[in-house]
């Protein structure tokens, strides 16, 4: 068949490809970066054209400009792809075409029984007739294939629990030992630990979300000699290099296990340990604008708003110790307590594909009407008057190889804690013999984060947090400095593996002002390897190992070896 007796409408058909008429898809919570959960909400798919001027890559110079608008214009069976191209010089197959000629046929034909045929020229018809007898093979096998497709789709929607609702989830189970236990403390014999959450993404309108996460887990408390009443054992606090009153709080922790496994730090009840189900994620997500995005919920962490740069970054398939994942700016405050610790509002401005600002103000007691104090209300009450952390990041990508994460936080705490749960001076964070536990701390934490892809494959970053702390009316300061630098291979050996190594110090006292003091006499170093194994789309397991030299910051530490193995299903 020869296609120069068509007309230049129909010869458009050729030059790209013409979908079935499409619908703008639902934006799902996919992140920008692997640890941000809340992202910015897009319509992933164009409606029917309108205009040929939507094709950003169609030009009035273009030999079948005219083609184009006539088909877009007239027929109104022309839609582009969700980035708003043509792509006219892409080649297609002959189903391809054949979906675009059965979409122009669909609307000839609604043309001729509204009453409007004068919209068609026989002309067109002809050619139409000739192309329908040409590709009837294909026409058949497609409309066959549509049937199918409307079979199969009425079968899931008949069976699904929800028409708005989408279910996601991982299982974690890990396998852990730890070995150079500080003086007083104790190798950790293998434990057997897991992590379960459930996701419920929901979307009233197509461009909505609300995420709500139900999650548990068997991770234990703090150590034996703990002055709260938790029950179980961590490996840090088994070690003796937990924090004095939750015992977890330390430099050898694992990714994945909660910040307060046993103990809510809003009042010391309590809570979880023993696989029972928790809501650890409540927020909703809704466009405000064209390019701002708005979010608010009562259980939401730091980092579900922030994407993060590092490539370590991923609790079921990144790095195993809770160092490696994230910076600690998007730690402190309890922004990532595994619990949904804070209700927060904010929001995301996507100024352009290089610039994306986001900022939050989370609130730790906001459901709480009434400060009791210690130990009634530890962290504050109500959404303005307790503990609370007003945070913002500055996302940049001047190249496609190259990204960039700048983050301030200013913080205040009812109690002289960090929040971060990353070393043992989280807790009673500015020693002074003239306060205690219970004075007021204030902070500001600034934080700079870089990745760089050296290949498609390879990439190294580094990050480096500084915590300026100060407890209120008091003449007592402390700094605290951490940072990491690191490799990621993806792809290594077989695709959708990875591995990485870090090197880091982690967070740990710098300096002190006034009549702040610290007891520490050395600095800690943390070192760890990791390869990701991706057994198939749902399955991957992680083996690898983590060693902090000088743990907490005291040379009389042994080393601390973590070995570990994870495996993850994802669903």
């Amino acid at each position: 068949m020869s296609f120069y007796h068509l007309s230049p409408a129909w010869i458009a058909l050729l030059s790209g490809t013409i979908a079935l008429g499409t619908m703008p898809a639902i934006a799902s919570p996919k992140p920008t970066r692997e640890a941000s959960t809340i992202a910015p909400l897009k319509s992933e798919s164009l409606e029917q054209l309108t205009s040929v001027s939507q094709l950003s890559d169609v030009q009035p110079t273009d030999w079948a400009f005219q083609a184009l608008q006539s088909l877009v214009e007239r027929y109104g069976c022309i839609a582009g792809y969700p980035d708003g191209t043509y792509r006219g010089s892409r080649p297609l197959t002959r189903y391809e075409f054949a979906a675009g000629l059965n979409a122009c046929m669909d609307r000839v034909n609604e043309l001729i029984a509204a009453a409007t045929a004068d919209l068609v020229t026989k002309e067109d018809l002809e050619a139409l007739r000739r192309l329908q007898e040409e590709f009837a093979a294909e026409l058949a096998t497609l409309r066959g294939r549509v049937d199918a497709l409307e079979a199969r789709s009425a079968k899931l929607e008949a069976q699904q629990f929800s028409t708005t609702t989408k279910l996601s989830g991982e299982a974690i189970f890990s396998l852990a030992g730890a070995y150079g236990a500080a003086p007083g403390g104790q190798d950790v014999s293998t434990v057997f630990n897991n992590r379960v959450r459930l996701n419920l993404l929901t979307s009233f309108s197509g461009r909505d979300l609300l995420i709500t996460g139900l999650q548990s887990y068997n991770f234990g408390g703090g150590s034996s000699t703990s002055l709260l009443p938790v029950t179980g054992g961590s490996i840090s606090g088994t070690m003796g290099y937990g924090d004095a009153v939750f015992g977890n709080a330390s430099n050898v922790r694992l990714a994945y296990e909660p910040q307060f496994p046993t103990v809510d730090p809003r009042n010391l009840a309590t809570v979880g340990g023993n696989n029972s189900v928790s809501l650890y994620k409540l927020v909703y997500i809704f466009p405000a604008a064209d390019k701002i995005t708005l979010f608010a919920g009562t259980n939401v962490e730091v980092p579900d708003a922030f994407p993060s740069i590092l490539p370590f970054a991923g609790e079921g398939q990144g790095s195993l110790s809770r160092f490696g994942q994230l910076p600690a700016a998007h730690r402190v405050s309890g922004g990532t307590s595994g619990i949904g610790l804070a209700a927060a509002g904010g929001f995301i401005w996507s100024i352009s594909e290089a610039i994306d600002l986001r900022g939050l103000y989370a609130s730790v007691n906001a459901n709480v009407p009434n400060n009791a104090g210690f130990p009634g209300t530890p962290l504050g009450a109500g959404l303005f008057n307790g503990s609370f952390v007003a945070a913002t990041q500055l996302t940049l990508r001047p190249s496609r190889a190259f990204d960039i994460g700048l983050n301030y936080a200013y913080s205040y705490h009812q109690i002289n804690i960090l929040g971060t749960g990353l070393s043992s001076a989280d807790i009673i964070s500015i020693n002074t013999p003239l306060a205690g536990a219970t004075r007021p701390i204030q902070m500001h934490t600034i934080g700079a984060t870089a990745a760089f892809k050296l290949s498609p494959t390879v990439t190294l970053a580094g990050t480096g947090t500084y915590i300026f702390s100060n407890l209120v009316n008091v003449n007592a300061s402390t700094n605290f400095l951490s940072w990491m630098v690191g490799l990621h291979v993806k792809d290594l050996f077989a695709k959708g593996n990875s591995a990485g190594i870090l090197f880091g110090q982690p967070l740990s006292r710098e300096s002190v002002g006034g009549t702040a003091f610290k007891l520490e006499n050395a600095t800690p170093y943390h070192l760890e390897g990791y390869l990701n194994l991706r057994l198939s789309d749902n399955i991957s397991v992680t083996p690898g190992v983590f060693v902090v030299f000088n743990p907490e910051g005291f040379s009389t530490n042994r080393t601390a070896v973590v070995p570990v193995v994870r495996t993850t299903f994802s669903f």
